[in-house]
């Protein structure tokens, strides 16, 4: 029993590498700049990001999972949302920035505009 909970737990800590890859990966490609706050050996940077996530953002139990999306210190989302705006073309919009002229984004509200 012990190794079957063991073997849960890596593939939960996988699930959340994979997302954290996946977010700093498009924002990397996009030349996008970032700062990454490793919260599992600074507890400060832990206890920031439990404080700073909304009340209606947490889970019912116990504390949000990363990764957790902020732009400064206003809250943006988590993987889900990240995931959510980037199939829709809206990474920029959901990160509070201004996509670049040319992208695809960019173009998408222009039409809207139009």
């Amino acid at each position: 029993m012990a190794s079957c909970a063991t073997i849960k737990e890596l593939t939960n800590r996988e699930k959340i590498k994979k997302k954290q890859q996946d977010v700093l990966g498009f924002l990397e490609a996009n030349k996008i700049g970032f700062e990454e706050k490793d919260i599992a050996a600074n507890e400060e940077n832990r206890k920031w990001m439990r404080e700073n996530v909304p009340e209606n953002s947490r889970p019912a139990t116990g504390y949000p999972l990363p990764p957790q999306i902020f732009n400064e210190s206003q809250y943006r989302g988590d993987y889900d949302a990240f995931f959510e705006a980037r199939e829709n073309n809206a990474v920029y919009a959901f990160l509070g920035l201004t996509a670049p002229p040319g992208s695809k984004e960019a173009e998408a509200q222009a039409k809207q505009q139009a």
